[in-house]
């Protein structure tokens, strides 16, 4: 079982992903951007009907900065998959009764089921983002995370859950330009809060502390993709075909 695990890993670089490293000049034209979006999306259907019928679960987590297309991204994941077998949690500030036990307490109760997916807007890593950043957490509390949550997805992967990580990210001028549409588009506007404002404030924090993370919790059981996403249409076709790779990619060495 442990030989068919590993086969199940596609090849990931040994080497973390960083900011510093992601192409934010990357675009894709419209045209393309049709083409390949709706050839990986049917790629990720079959897929997720090999891992179903298979009996995988699958974590997908999303990280990334305010307003970089978290959910338009989702939205594509999950457009032509069974609504059945997919759930998303957007994951904000714990309650009282989530804050009287260990912060991993309320995603294990949301681990998906076999066969199923489970999308994390927002995730555990939460713990050394922005509880680090706005003091949230004691600096013991969020140094010793790296551990608890390597140690989290270790135990998942190897009892064979599928997790895949990324990090949407785009610069702070497009951030700012997409406030702004945002706050003047009554569609779009209950999307701002306060809080996006003042974390610009503290953009320089939460960089380093984003580099931090990739740093400390890229494995290859469980790795971080840096998705450049100041072209949103790239950063849909770039994620929706990597997680269909990796789907299929699984599912190859289950059945060898």
């Amino acid at each position: 079982m442990q030989d068919v695990k590993e086969r199940g890993q596609r090849k990931t670089s040994q080497n973390p992903p960083s900011l510093a490293g992601a192409d934010l000049s990357l675009r894709l034209k419209k045209k393309a951007y049709r083409k390949r979006l709706k050839h990986a999306q049917h790629q990720l259907f079959t897929g997720n009907r090999r891992c179903f019928e298979l009996g995988v679960p699958v974590i997908i987590v999303f990280e990334g900065w305010d307003a970089a297309g978290k959910g338009s991204v989702i939205k594509r994941i999950n457009e032509h998959l069974d609504p059945r077998g997919f759930h998303v949690y957007p994951t904000g500030a714990p309650n009282s009764d989530e804050k009287a036990h260990h912060y991993l307490r309320r995603f294990w109760l949301r681990l998906p089921s076999a066969g199923h997916i489970a999308v994390f807007d927002r995730s555990w890593y939460g713990r050394v983002l922005v509880e680090r950043v706005e003091a949230f957490a004691s600096d013991n509390e969020w140094q010793r995370a790296y551990d608890e949550i390597n140690n989290f997805e270790s135990l998942l992967v190897h009892s064979g859950t599928i997790i895949r990580k990324y990090f949407l990210h785009i610069d702070a001028q497009t951030q700012l330009e997409r406030f702004d549409a945002r706050k003047d588009n009554p569609l779009k506007s209950w999307k701002l809060t306060p809080e996006d404002w003042r974390n610009r404030d503290k953009w320089a924090c939460y960089e380093s502390a984003t580099e931090d993370m990739l740093a400390r919790t890229h494995h290859a059981h469980a790795p971080w993709m840096v998705v450049p996403s100041t072209c949103k249409r790239h950063a849909r076709v770039q994620v929706v075909e990597d997680l269909a790779q990796t789907l299929h990619a699984h599912a190859d060495a289950l059945e060898a």
